[in-house]
């Protein structure tokens, strides 16, 4: 983790250190939650049991090999940096293991943390996507809140409604994306919480369409443009992103990515990564000449 807080470092960054370090932390995503043996994990382990994977030093044993070996659930999870603010700020550098006195408290303060995290990564991804104005002092302030809270003891964390937090700031996020999504040439209709369950949305233009929510689970989303669109919340598990276009997609994060598939030809955000499971060259040809023409023609 940075030695200089993440208020301190330029807007552009912000996101940057909200990323998770697991060498600063103690696999507290390997401990807190429960697994159900699943599609997602090979086993049932209860909350608060280390995972068998895990080591002496708390790394995966597994960590190359989680998708063949059964554990996608685990590739897909991110924290968001919640567990290394967990373990070094929090509760002073110390672990589960080595003080089994405060491994409940450390598991439900994981659990809390998490959830500010992923907050604010939506909320420095909003200092991106308007400018200065009554808007954007609501977004600093609210950031600049959600940032004190992370900072509190673990007793202070217990208290915080993280769920409640998350509905009361929802609206503001809406306002962002409306701003940001205000200009896009063309939008598509409102499909918020659609039920797009293997929708076929092959080289669909979906530029600037509210997808927050969204059941896109295996989805046919080959070829689609979604450059502004807003996809908070939206499930892609098995949704085929190969050959869309998400380079500007809003509030998209690295667990739906994860979940998604795609390849070579598929282009992300600046600040997420091709997942290591997608293909690295092209899978299927290029998105049809019907989308380039449509292009053209703008």
């Amino acid at each position: 983790m940075s030695d200089s807080p993440a208020s301190e470092a330029p807007v552009s960054d912000l996101r940057q250190h909200l990323r998770a370090d697991c060498s600063q932390c103690a696999a507290l995503c390997c401990v807190a939650p429960a697994f159900a043996a699943s599609a997602d994990f090979a086993l049932d382990k209860p909350a608060g049991r280390p995972c068998p994977k895990v080591q002496d030093d708390f790394g995966c044993g597994i960590h190359d090999q989680l998708r063949p070996q059964g554990f996608p659930g685990c590739d897909v999870f991110d924290c968001f940096g919640a567990g290394q603010q967990v373990v070094q700020v929090t509760f002073g550098q110390r672990n589960w293991r080595a003080s089994p006195h405060v491994a409940s408290a450390m598991f439900n303060t994981f659990g809390v943390m998490r959830q500010l995290h992923e907050l604010l990564w939506y909320l420095a991804e909003s200092q991106t996507l308007v400018a200065s104005g009554e808007l954007r002092d609501q977004v600093d302030s609210v950031r600049a809140d959600v940032e004190r809270l992370t900072q509190g003891s673990a007793a202070d964390l217990a208290e915080v409604d993280g769920p409640g937090l998350r509905r009361a700031t929802g609206d503001l996020l809406a306002q962002v994306s409306e701003t940001a999504r205000a200009g896009t040439t063309r939008r598509g209709p409102d499909r918020r919480g659609a039920d797009l369950i293997e929708a076929s949305l092959r080289d669909t233009d979906l530029r600037g369409t509210s997808l927050r929510g969204a059941l896109l689970l295996g989805a046919d989303l080959r070829g689609a443009d979604l450059r502004k669109a807003d996809l908070l919340g939206a499930d892609l598990r098995a949704a085929d992103l190969t050959g869309a276009d998400l380079s500007e997609s809003i509030f998209l994060t690295q667990p739906q990515v994860q979940a998604a598939r795609g390849d070579a030809t598929t282009a992300l955000p600046p600040l997420l990564t091709r997942p290591r499971h997608w293909p690295t060259t092209a899978s299927t040809p290029p998105p049809s000449a019907r989308r380039g023409r449509r292009r053209r023609s703008e």
